[in-house]
């Protein structure tokens, strides 16, 4: 289902420039089990960052998660924009959305950084901030009480 919100949010040379950054490492890294998923981060300095899927039996790490990694050990703060690709069934290389912790992590390091996402068939651009609208809290972050559920009710 499109989001009509979104749909004005189209990608530009930059974006396509990213994404063939992250086709080009998955076509060269897929493995079908340890390698599934490739990503690409522009910082808001405007250096790309790349990142790969590791997977075993029994832990994966997202290939996003390891790109905004490198940013970070690189000293490269803030997020522009990420993309993470797999390949469809057809052997396509594809933009694929970010699991949940991901979007949280993106979120905590890029708020507003720009996601490519695949929404029904076209991708566009939205907010890290958009993907997860109410992020996890710890209970002191939150003045709600099940004495006063009022508290801390938006107006």
């Amino acid at each position: 289902m499109a989001h009509p919100s979104l749909d004005d949010r189209s990608l530009d040379a930059d974006d396509l420039a990213l994404f063939e950054q992250a086709r080009e490492l998955l076509t060269r890294a897929h493995h079908p089990e340890r390698h599934q998923v490739a990503a690409a981060l522009r910082s808001a300095s405007g250096r790309t960052y790349l990142g790969l899927h590791i997977g075993s039996r029994r832990v994966n790490v997202c290939a996003e998660s390891s790109a905004i990694a490198n940013a970070q050990m690189a000293g490269d703060e803030g997020i522009a924009t990420i993309v993470a690709v797999c390949k469809d069934d057809a052997g396509r290389v594809v933009v694929t959305n970010p699991c949940g912790v991901c979007r949280e992590l993106m979120g905590t390091y890029g708020r507003s950084a720009d996601v490519l996402v695949d929404l029904g068939g076209a991708v566009r651009k939205v907010r890290a901030a958009d993907l997860l609208p109410t992020p996890w809290q710890f209970p002191r972050e939150n003045d709600w009480s099940v004495q006063d559920p009022s508290i801390g009710a938006a107006p």
